[in-house]
């Protein structure tokens, strides 16, 4: 099974966006919120400088960090992990690295900033992220999707609940 960093932000988000994305129900091109942030990488390619390795895109790799970089605030819980399994996926391949986590609000003109490490804890905290999405992902069928504000401007909002 081919867990992907974007499916561990989805997980977080949304189980039932998780499973419809990793069985190829992917609605994200009709969303104007994917097009805003896939602007901002564009407008923001001194900052972004997306690096490619294993099949996933990472948004900036330095010396000492990996940055990953959001739009907003809104799910930084899912910007965690999905940060997370990224060092996971660079300790594998025997490149150790601290994550960055950064916020670019609109109208500010301060980043915010979080710094994660990868340490003994997370690294068992993600393993058992990485089996409760397994288990998720092998469900025949898809979670019965659960209401929230953040569903108003989501890409699945018509399929899951209309």
């Amino acid at each position: 099974m081919n867990i992907t960093p974007t499916l561990i932000n989805y997980y977080f988000h949304c189980k039932t966006q998780c499973w419809l994305s990793y069985n190829k129900l992917n609605m994200e091109h009709t969303s104007s919120l994917v097009r805003v942030g896939t602007s901002l990488h564009k407008v923001n390619r001194k900052r972004v400088k997306e690096v490619r390795f294993n099949g996933f895109s990472v948004d900036k790799i330095v010396k000492d960090y990996v940055i990953e970089i959001k739009k907003s605030d809104s799910d930084l819980i899912a910007g965690k992990w999905q940060l997370l399994y990224y060092l996971y996926k660079l300790k594998e391949l025997g490149i150790i690295k601290k994550g960055r986590l950064e916020v670019f609000e609109k109208y500010q003109k301060n980043t915010k900033r979080q710094e994660l490490i990868l340490d003994r804890k997370n690294e068992q905290r993600l393993l058992k992220i990485l089996q409760e999405v397994q288990e998720l992902l092998a469900k025949p069928k898809p979670p019965k999707a659960e209401y929230k504000d953040s569903c108003k401007g989501c890409s699945y909002f018509e399929y899951c609940f209309i």
